[in-house]
């Protein structure tokens, strides 16, 4: 034995894992899973290529793993990443029965890609956008052995990233920038992805089917998915364009608030969104003075009801976040921001976090159908035949609720684009998976699985003081969404039982 677990060349007694079970171990100096399905051992990486996760510590679905921290899913048989956040496969080890034991031989090559086997597959696929759907929708039509065009339109200035980093690990300073990029810039050249940077769209032709750019260049396309994010709301208040004051969305604005972070002793946070949350704790953590201003009565308490919303003001609060609740800024000004309750709180720096707005002014120009988003089937396809949306501005059928929904979550964004790029390819694949996020507040992260916008009933287990508790927000006793503190495997098993569940 090492402190890796077991040898698992060496091999261990079949009767020692059950059915059902999975045991963390090493080959050599790998860790490895070794998972038993029935009489079928796996073996694939301990660790998810997310954020390297202990898959031995989630659960096993069928033949596949589940990541206890953020929901990843992997195959037992091949190691591939079969669900966003994890994008990269994990290494697979071929096993074998000897003398009463299961032994893991050598590492094995990964899976060839998956031809897109159509006829039709189209020739040209562009993207408008470069955030998690955009970049997921790409990297999935390449593995799947889409071998067609494949242009990426960006207004960004930067490669697509792992936009929660933003607000937490890497603004906070425990994570280096190297970390931030979803994919090296080689990544793009050798997939014979053209992702075209600070390129602004003007407009979609859609009967032409073509994209129309700012300086009046035009991109055909054959299949289209649009995948334009949101982005923040602005307040309609003097001060706003003053140049301590910042809005986080893009890598540019992290490194901007960086910046002014090294240089500022009190911070002002306007909303106590998640973002606005995981801002605050991010600027404790380099130091400063930090205060939260918002409307509401409680911090969070709109999303996540009273209690664990009093749970999460409380935990800023130990570490030093002082709150305005009840009010509102009014102004801002060089040094101060003014609010309406005749507060003036001193501030070297704003960061307003109060939401954000999807993008769908590209969507509503080209005619097509919107209700508060860009409307989609349960593919994904939009009004117009060839043109899909995924992320922050689809708003599509929920087979769970039997409403229509549009939800801004990262990981959402990432099995959207996966999805839509299956799609566009003739895999006629429904979109069903239920929403999921991961918010981080200093040392305590909270797992959120399915959608509640509103509901009759909250019901506790556990203790939310003692940092181990689950949330079922519920209505008419159909539980809707549940939240964990420090009940991974529970979150997962809640994912399980809503995706067994529809209307």
């Amino acid at each position: 034995m090492s402190d890796k677990g077991p040898d698992l060349a060496q091999g261990v007694a079949i009767e020692s894992l059950a059915d059902g079970q999975m045991l963390a171990g090493h080959v050599g100096d790998d860790n490895v899973l070794l998972a038993r399905r029935g009489d079928e051992f796996f073996a694939i990486g301990a660790a998810c290529s997310h954020y390297h996760g202990p898959l031995a510590e989630g659960l096993m679905v069928g033949d596949t793993v589940r990541c206890p921290w953020h929901h990843a899913c992997f195959s037992l048989r091949t190691g591939e990443a079969v669900r966003a956040p994890a994008l990269s496969a994990v290494d697979c080890w071929s096993t074998q029965r000897q003398d009463g034991k299961v032994v893991v031989l050598q590492k094995m090559e990964p899976a060839p890609a998956r031809r897109a086997a159509a006829a039709d597959a189209p020739q040209k696929i562009v993207i408008v956008g470069g955030g998690a759907a955009g970049f997921a929708a790409a990297e999935m039509l390449r593995r799947s052995g889409y071998a067609g065009s494949l242009t990426m339109l960006s207004d960004d200035e930067a490669p697509p990233v792992d936009r929660p980093n933003l607000s937490k690990d890497y603004l906070a300073g425990s994570a280096p920038e190297e970390w931030v990029p979803l994919r090296g810039n080689d990544f793009y050249a050798d997939q014979g992805i053209a992702l075209r940077l600070k390129t602004r769209v003007a407009s979609i032709d859609v009967g032409a089917r073509e994209i129309v750019l700012a300086d009046g260049a035009r991109v055909p396309y054959e299949r289209l998915l649009l995948a334009t994010g949101a982005e923040p709301v602005r307040l309609p208040i003097s001060g706003m364009d003053l140049p301590h004051v910042r809005t986080l969305r893009s890598l540019t604005d992290c490194r901007a608030l960086i910046a002014q972070a090294a240089a500022a002793k009190r911070a002002v946070v306007l909303g106590a969104s998640f973002i606005g949350l995981e801002v605050a704790a991010s600027l404790r953590a380099r130091g400063l003075e930090v205060h939260v201003v918002a409307p509401e009565a409680r911090a969070m308490e709109r999303v996540l009801g009273p209690q664990l919303g009093a749970f999460v003001q409380r935990l800023h609060e130990e570490h030093g976040v002082v709150f305005h609740l009840g009010t509102t800024a009014v102004a801002i000004e060089p040094q101060t921001a003014v609010l309406a309750n005749g507060e003036r709180l001193d501030a070297q720096m704003v960061v307003v976090g109060v939401g954000v707005r999807p993008r769908i002014a590209l969507a509503e120009q080209a005619g097509l159908r919107i209700d508060r988003g860009v409307v989609v089937d349960t593919m994904l396809q939009t009004s117009a035949a060839g043109v899909y949306a995924a992320g922050d501005i689809a708003r599509w059928p929920d087979a769970r609720s039997g409403a229509a929904i549009r939800v801004e979550h990262w990981v959402v964004a990432l099995r959207q684009g996966q999805t839509a790029a299956r799609n566009m390819l003739g895999a006629n694949e429904i979109f069903d998976a239920v929403p999921f996020f991961w918010s981080q507040h200093y040392d305590v992260p909270i797992n959120y699985v399915g959608h509640a916008e509103s509901w009759d009933e909250i019901a506790i287990d556990g203790d939310l003081a003692a940092r181990d508790a689950t949330v079922r927000y519920q209505r008419n006793g159909r539980v809707l969404a549940v939240a964990t503190v420090y009940r991974d495997v529970e979150s997962l098993k809640e994912e399980v039982a809503m995706e067994a569940t529809v209307t």
